[in-house]
C-alpha cells in the first residue's frame, strides 16, 4: 500500500494463549497492589525514575498523535511549598468553608481527607501535569487539539503505573480550582492544570483506607 506519508513495518509481540493469560494476570496483580498515598518519605528518589514514567507517560495514544500534555518537575523546596500552602488555601474554602455539598462529603468519608496537604512539602517530588488546550506554531497561529482530556488522561494513567512499578508511590491531587499552579509553573495560557502528584517512597508507617475495588462482574458487561 501506497502512503502520502511516512510508514514503518510493525509487528506485535504474539503468545499462545496460556501466556497470554499467564501474562494478564500477573500484571493485574502488579497493578492491584497499588495505592493513592497520602503519607510520604523524604527520602530522595533518583530525577531519573521521574523521567523514566514521563517516558513511559509519551507512549500514550492520543488524538491525531498531537500529544497534548506538559509535566512540570519540581523538587526545590521553596517551591513546593508555595504549591502546598496554595492548595491548602483552596481545599480549606473546600473543606471549612462550604464549597463541598453534603454528597461529596458523604463520598470523601471513607477516605477521611482533610484540607491538610503537608505531603506535598515532605515528598522528594511534585509533578504538575498540564493540558494543552491547543498548540502553538512559532508564528504564533494556533493548533487545534483533538481528544485532550483523553490523551492526558491516558498518559497520567502510564505516568501512575510506571512509577508503581518502580516501587515509588503517588496521588491523583486536583484542587480545585488549581490555576495557581499555573502560575507557580510559569506556563503558558494555552495550557491548563491537569492533576498534580507528589512523588516519593510512602513512608514506613503509612496507612490507606481498607477499601475494595469494583469486580469484574460490575465492571465488564457481556453483550452479545
Amino acid at each position: 500500500m501506497e502512503h502520502k506519508y511516512p510508514f514503518i513495518p510493525y509487528a506485535a509481540e504474539r503468545h499462545d494463549e496460556a501466556e497470554m493469560i499467564r501474562r494478564g494476570r500477573a500484571f493485574y496483580e502488579h497493578v492491584d497492589r497499588r495505592r493513592s498515598v497520602r503519607f510520604f518519605s523524604d527520602e530522595p528518589v533518583p530525577r531519573e525514575c521521574v523521567e523514566l514514567a514521563v517516558m513511559a507517560a509519551n507512549t500514550a495514544p492520543s488524538g491525531a498523535h498531537q500529544q497534548p500534555w506538559k509535566f512540570v518537575l519540581i523538587g526545590d523546596r521553596a517551591t513546593k511549598k508555595r504549591i502546598k500552602e496554595a492548595a491548602e488555601v483552596e481545599e480549606r474554602r473546600n473543606y471549612e468553608g462550604g464549597r463541598l455539598t453534603p454528597e461529596w462529603r458523604e463520598a470523601l468519608a471513607p477516605l477521611e481527607t482533610t484540607s491538610d496537604k503537608g505531603y506535598l512539602e515532605v515528598a522528594p517530588w511534585i509533578v504538575v501535569c498540564f493540558a494543552e488546550k491547543y498548540g502553538v506554531r512559532p508564528d504564533g497561529r494556533r493548533v487545534k487539539h483533538y481528544y485532550v482530556n483523553e490523551s492526558v488522561g491516558i498518559a497520567c494513567g502510564l505516568f501512575i503505573t510506571a512509577l508503581h512499578t518502580m516501587g515509588l508511590s503517588t496521588l491523583t491531587h486536583t484542587p480545585n480550582p488549581m490555576a495557581f499552579l499555573s502560575e507557580i509553573c510559569a506556563r503558558p495560557g494555552n495550557e491548563r492544570p491537569y492533576i498534580l502528584f507528589p512523588v516519593g517512597h510512602a513512608a514506613p508507617d503509612a496507612e490507606v483506607p481498607d477499601l475494595t475495588r469494583k469486580p469484574l462482574r460490575e465492571a465488564l458487561l457481556h453483550f452479545s
